[in-house]
């Protein structure tokens, strides 16, 4: 079943992953990340895995775009740590008295592009045009260095102020700790008409209330309020929900984890939000405003637990729409490893339900490091003048993937381990690789080195 071509999409802008990926164990409260740590990652492959997934939604008549990769290492970041001489010395500097600094430093975290931004498409916000706010990920060190260069990124491609606003990330304090549209859903009918924006936090910080214990909420409610504010979002267009708790402290780290939704469609655990069936409630009491209906599916715990979710990254997957009104699921190989997991997939496509079957992807290489298919994309809703004014480069075809696929297999090495961070030829190599990117995808300077 192909998807059906239509006046407004949905575009998803995959971020493509860097040639310094590797797995350092970072990111506090996410299992996959810290069960890997140290391991001997292949960023060639990774890369490869990321750009095959992209062709095939390509292919199936998604409209899919590519994001560049971020400069690792980060030497302005180690220079702001004290670090100083030429980058090579830097580098070197760093592996030998503080090679954590160094691996937050060469992260390639800016892969997951669900993290990059939070996005309302025209139809929602007060003047007509997209909004974009990039994510400070105040939280983790390695993150938090991302935003300027999503800003950067992002301006370059969505550069027509007639119809897009890139904003700058909100002040990076854990008051406003934003993660991006890993926590941010939007429902509707038609992808150009008002929908319902969904935003899910794991805290308030003013007020109090429930929090998790064990591991960090990144998201707080005052954040997703700020951002509903800046892209001038109705008030009954917007439903704010707390993501329960003790699912954070399970390792449900963003509510990307636990849930996904597309046009109508919420793909949940029952144990995904505090007051689960009112927010239910709020989301078709508000959808049904723009002459919308919600249809849930909520996955037992019975059927799977929270730890085979988490395992498995089952809702860690992309809902892609369908000519027939309903939803294509696209989930990681592990969905089809676990056999609970399965199981429950099988059963959930003969059910004949609004979920009408799934795609299975190999990205081992980043589910290693904790980012499965939703990870890795930001999802954009675009009217027809809207993506004529995307920068036209981004597009992926068989061209640009052909184009890419080079690129990748010119310039990535198929093995990097942790102690290889301290290599300043990585730097080296990483810089001319971008500088190549930057002209294929013909997005000017956008990288420090470059200016």
């Amino acid at each position: 079943m192909q998807s059906t071509p239509a006046n407004a999409v949905e575009a998803n802008f995959d971020g493509l992953v860097g040639p310094t990926h590797n797995y350092a164990g970072l990111s506090f409260g996410n299992v996959a990340s810290h069960a890997n740590e140290k391991r001997v990652a292949n960023p060639k492959q990774a890369a490869l895995q990321g750009l095959l997934k992209m062709k095939s939604l390509a292919a199936l008549g998604y409209r899919q775009a590519v994001l560049p990769p971020h400069e690792r290492p980060s030497v302005d970041l180690l220079r702001t740590l004290g670090f100083t001489g030429d980058d090579a010395r830097v580098i070197r500097d760093a592996a030998r008295s503080a090679p954590e600094l160094l691996s937050a430093a060469s992260s390639a975290s800016a892969m997951w592009a669900a993290n990059a931004a939070t996005v309302s498409p025209s139809a929602d916000t007060a003047d007509g045009r997209v909004h974009v706010t990039p994510a400070n990920l105040a939280f983790n060190l390695h993150r938090s260095i991302e935003h300027t260069t999503t800003q950067r990124v992002l301006g370059a491609i969505l550069a027509d102020d007639r119809h897009f606003v890139v904003h700058p990330a909100l002040p990076g304090t854990p008051v406003l700790g934003d993660e991006g549209a890993a926590n941010h859903t939007r429902f509707c009918g038609a992808y150009d008409t008002r929908g319902v924006e969904f935003f899910v936090y794991g805290r308030r910080v003013y007020g109090g209330g429930p929090a998790p214990v064990r591991y960090p909420a990144r998201q707080t409610f005052e954040a997703s309020r700020a951002i509903a504010r800046r892209h001038g979002l109705a008030d009954d267009a917007v439903v704010y929900a707390q993501q329960r708790p003790d699912v954070i402290d399970a390792g449900v780290f963003h509510n990307d984890v636990i849930a996904v939704g597309n046009q109508r469609v919420l793909f949940c655990h029952a144990h995904a939000f505090v007051d689960q069936h009112a927010v239910y409630d709020a989301l078709r009491e508000r959808l049904a405003r723009t002459g919308a209906t919600l249809d849930v599916v909520e996955v037992p715990d019975d059927d799977v637990s929270v730890a085979d979710a988490v395992g498995a990254y089952l809702f860690n997957s992309q809902l892609l729409a369908l000519g027939d009104g309903r939803q294509r699921l696209i989930v990681p190989q592990e969905c089809r490893e676990n056999a609970r997991v399965a199981a429950y997939l099988d059963r959930l496509v003969a059910a004949g339900g609004p979920i009408a079957d799934y795609r299975v992807f190999d990205l081992r290489e980043s589910m290693r490091n904790g980012g499965g298919p939703a990870c890795l994309r930001l999802r954009v809703a675009l009217n027809a003048a809207e993506a004529a004014a995307v920068k036209p480069s981004v597009w992926i075809d068989d061209a640009r993937y052909d184009a890419l696929t080079r690129w990748v297999e010119t310039h990535y090495r198929d093995r990097l381990a942790f102690d290889d961070l301290a290599d300043p030829h990585l730097l080296d190599e990483t810089r001319t690789a971008l500088d190549a990117l930057t002209r294929l995808l013909d997005l000017g300077s956008i990288y420090a080195f470059q200016r």
